[in-house]
């Protein structure tokens, strides 16, 4: 077997568990007419195939294969978490929802996908910015899995032809997870997305996100005058929220009065004043900035602006003495002075009230353990041939990263400080496009310091 990369189906995959798959180091390769055909390094596999019949119920036939092979395809395909436990999960079971959620957790997954199409039904969940597909469901029960999730997210399970958002909250064993609940009506019945919220932001450090030494100086310079306005843009899911609260976090003090306005709650922190958006009931952006401006606030944070009024009101309350922090989404630094000036907002008011314009994306990083030095660097791009790399690392795949050749995510910024020279470039509408670092700077800064791969910043290239 020198093919690394086997395509198996989720169904027959689900037929051995991943605490057998791993005791046993056995992987199933097909089932022909009731019998159960299985790769195995087992030193003795007539035992393994009488003990494993009795397990399963069928009959079992074992083809040897070797054990760097098996431990390849294991890694691969069978999940292990964080501390590399191995856990049964069984579809069918009544509690598979929450352990599900629990699983997804330890694998530091941020999305869970439940998908219903025409010949099947599938769950696939999101790690390290990639989907995966994880488990199989039966066509005739898919509503069943879906009613579950409506029903603790307190969403109508009658209603199958409007989109709906709800919330769980889970504590058990000391656990808490926190997600946000998205369901959308589809040709073969309802998609379910389950966003993992990281909730807890004790531990966040801005130091640790991902800028280099001059970018870091230039941000905490930003976020430390007492009042303007400070913009991230960036993609869903580019961590955004994740600078925000690490700026938060960072200013948070106990003379100090935070306000925030989110939809949803990404993150709690002790000592910040958070409020969960509610548009059913009147509570959204802009009435809820119209009330902060009453609450005595130092520092205001808005998940988003979305909006003319909401971008109005939040110039208002930075001109008035408050800090106000927010995102939008654009595809630069620049971006979002340009979204702002569409938006209606004069430019000399954006010149006076901004402090920084920041724009961000996530790179995969390379995993630590298994990444391979490369010296041939013919095959580079000319834009990076014309740095005299002597050499980079390329992905290979471990266990420790589940055989991706990559573990855990990092930021890139671009970061347009508005100083007295911008403020006339911006009144001026031209982007100051050769005083600050482009998001393809940061990208490549990353590749010649090893941290992630030419694949991963390909795409700022060209």
């Amino acid at each position: 077997m020198s093919d690394p990369s086997v395509h198996i189906s989720t169904s027959l995959k689900q037929q051995i568990p991943a605490t057998l798959a791993w005791k046993y180091r056995i992987f199933p390769k097909e089932e022909l007419d009731g019998t159960l055909i299985l790769f195995s390094d087992a030193a003795n596999p007539e035992m393994i195939r009488k003990q494993l019949g009795v397990i399963t119920g069928k009959k079992v036939q074992i083809e040897r294969v070797s054990s760097s092979w098996i431990e390849d395809q294991l890694s691969r395909h069978y999940l292990r978490s964080k501390d590399n436990q191995v856990k049964s999960l069984h579809v069918d079971s009544d509690n598979f929802i929450n352990e599900m959620i629990r699983e997804a957790n330890e694998l530091g997954c941020s999305d869970i996908h439940i998908e219903k199409y025409q010949d099947r039904s599938r769950i696939r969940m999101r790690l390290d910015g990639k989907l995966v597909e994880r488990y199989e469901l039966q066509k005739e029960h898919y509503h069943e899995y879906v009613n579950k999730i409506k029903i603790i997210s307190n969403l109508d399970i009658a209603e199958k032809r409007l989109p709906q958002d709800g919330r769980i909250l889970i504590r058990e064993h000391g656990a808490k997870f926190d997600i946000r609940v998205s369901v959308l009506p589809t040709l073969f019945g309802e998609k379910v997305v389950l966003r993992l919220l990281s909730s807890d932001a004790s531990n966040l450090d801005i130091k640790d996100l991902g800028m280099n030494e001059a970018q870091l100086q230039t941000f905490l310079d930003a976020i430390s005058h007492p009042q303007g306005m400070v913009l991230i843009s960036g993609p869903t899911g580019s961590g955004k929220t994740t600078t925000l609260y690490g700026a938060l976090k960072h200013l948070n003090k106990p003379v100090t009065n935070i306000l925030t306005i989110e939809d949803p709650i990404e993150y709690t922190l002790e000592g910040i004043n958070q409020v969960q958006l509610n548009e059913k009931v009147g509570l959204d952006f802009v009435a809820t900035l119209r009330t902060f401006l009453r609450q005595d606030p130092d520092i205001i944070m808005v998940g988003e602006i979305r909006d003319v009024d909401t971008a109005q009101i939040a110039i208002r309350a930075a001109m008035t003495g408050h800090l106000v922090m927010s995102t939008l989404h654009t595809n630069s630094a620049w971006g979002i002075i340009s979204r702002m000036v569409e938006m209606g907002i004069p430019e000399y008011l954006i010149a006076d009230t901004m402090n920084i314009a920041v724009a961000q994306r996530l790179l995969r990083k390379l995993c630590p353990s298994c990444k391979r030095q490369e010296t041939d660097t013919a095959l580079l791009p000319e834009v990076l041939k014309r740095l005299d790399i002597p050499y980079y690392f390329q992905p290979v795949g471990c266990a420790e990263c589940h055989r991706t050749g990559y573990k855990g995510r990092v930021a890139i910024y671009e970061m347009i400080a508005i100083n007295d020279s911008n403020r006339k470039l911006i009144l001026d509408g031209k982007d100051p496009a050769d005083q600050y670092d482009k998001l393809l700077d940061s990208a490549v800064n990353n590749f010649i310091k090893g941290e992630t791969s030419l694949e991963e910043i390909y795409s700022y290239l060209i």
